[in-house]
């Protein structure tokens, strides 16, 4: 089976951001990095999830939120220069992609005959 891209995505953003968040110092690896990093395993299990679910629409959205909770959280790594420019913004455009990606898969879900039993 072929993966669908937003997983790719966020797989590919993990193991780009998960050595960068270990090495954050002490002080903010513990509190920041640490949520961070479980945000985003979080957010891949529930793409995976999702991808097999019969009722895909209410558990997207939460997604949504879990994907903002990560932005933000970059930019706090940029605030407390914890991380160079160049960093945020690779960041920042893998996080934006995959909002993308997520938003198009709500708007194609919204747009599906809901199916009663």
């Amino acid at each position: 089976m072929e993966e669908l891209p937003i997983i790719q995505k966020t797989y590919d953003l993990i193991k780009w951001y998960v050595p960068i968040l270990n090495r954050l110092p002490k002080d903010h690896k513990f509190i920041l990095g640490d949520r961070m990093i479980k945000e985003l395993y979080e957010l891949l299990e529930g793409l995976i999830i999702v991808r097999y679910a019969k009722q895909k629409l209410m558990q997207l959205e939460p997604l949504n939120s879990q994907l903002d909770i990560i932005r933000y959280q970059t930019r706090l790594l940029l605030d407390f220069q914890l991380i160079p420019i160049h960093r945020y913004e690779y960041a920042g455009k893998a996080i934006n992609e995959i909002g993308m990606e997520l938003g198009g898969w709500i708007k194609q879900q919204n747009q599906r005959p809901v199916i009663k039993n």
